[in-house]
């Protein structure tokens, strides 16, 4: 004979309303926590509402101690509106997006990572994003990686343009909801940025193959490349910690000439969630 339930459906419904009633609570405290925090910030002369390593320590945490049945997107997609609610109710901001080359794989990134609080503000190409984050006072601007027609990471080149602040999503895994990769640029921040991944823009006088083995025997990533008949342009990723000059060590000893690098962002580094995590999480 089977065991009767320990606890009845009117139970459990109650201890569901009472954990529901609990959460909600602590949504309305942590407002009042920002809301401290925006009184702080005011009398200290302001500061940036993005912190770009911080919410990656955020995320790294949720992801390592999340277990249960509740899918870890859901988990992820909670907190991320959370942490981009908080952030637009410190200071007022939208998100500008390429919806050039897939509007619906865009506009879901958008609102998976920013939710609906956020206004988002659909642009034709990524250098009208650029434009309108850095005649902005404190807006996002959103792109997918691999789109744009040219160098557009030239764009990002001068200390006073926007600069690339995070790259999304930020938990690898497959089949994510919203898993086109994205960069996010800001205008530059002053501190709070997340530095495990720099990016840099590299002008030089034309492609070589060597430049691929180059990069890689210093751990460093060819993003992008694009130019015109003035010459090549790519764009790297290097680890943060390594040594600002060995891209161009590297890529002279490949036999580019007139090699320039500008630095156009930086970003955490990805948190890698495969199928063989996923026992964990049960």
């Amino acid at each position: 004979m089977s065991s009767l339930p320990s606890k009845t459906l009117d139970v459990l419904r109650q201890e569901i309303d009472r954990i529901d009633a609990s959460m909600h609570q602590l949504l309305v405290e942590r407002s009042e926590v920002i809301d401290e925090l925006i009184k702080i910030k005011a009398r200290q002369g302001g500061g940036s509402a993005f912190r770009p390593a911080r919410e990656a320590s955020m995320m790294r945490a949720i992801v390592e101690r999340h277990r249960g049945i509740l899918p870890l997107e859901s988990v992820e997609g909670i907190w991320r509106v959370i942490i981009a609610t908080f952030t637009y109710v410190q200071s007022n901001y939208s998100v500008h997006v390429d919806v050039s080359r897939n509007e619906y794989a865009m506009r879901d990134s958008a609102r998976f990572h920013f939710g609906f609080t956020v206004p988002c503000v659909s642009h034709s190409n990524i250098r009208s994003v650029i434009k309108a984050v850095e005649q902005s006072v404190g807006d996002l601007g959103m792109f997918p990686i691999t789109g744009g027609v040219g160098a557009w990471w030239s764009e990002l080149s001068s200390p006073s343009s926007p600069k690339i602040i995070a790259r999304l999503p930020f938990v690898e895994r497959p089949h994510h909801p919203a898993g086109t990769p994205v960069f996010v640029v800001a205008r530059p921040l002053a501190d709070g940025g997340a530095r495990d991944v720099v990016l840099e823009a590299v002008s030089l006088d034309r492609w070589r193959p060597s430049y691929v083995n180059a990069m890689a025997a210093i751990s460093t990533d060819i993003v992008a490349r694009g130019g015109d008949g003035a010459g090549l342009n790519l764009l790297v990723a290097r680890p943060g910690g390594a040594n600002a000059g060995e891209v161009v060590d590297a890529l002279d000893g490949a036999g580019a000439r007139d090699v320039r690098v500008f630095e156009v962002g930086s970003h955490a580094s990805r948190f890698e969630f495969g199928a063989c995590d996923i026992s964990r999480m049960i």
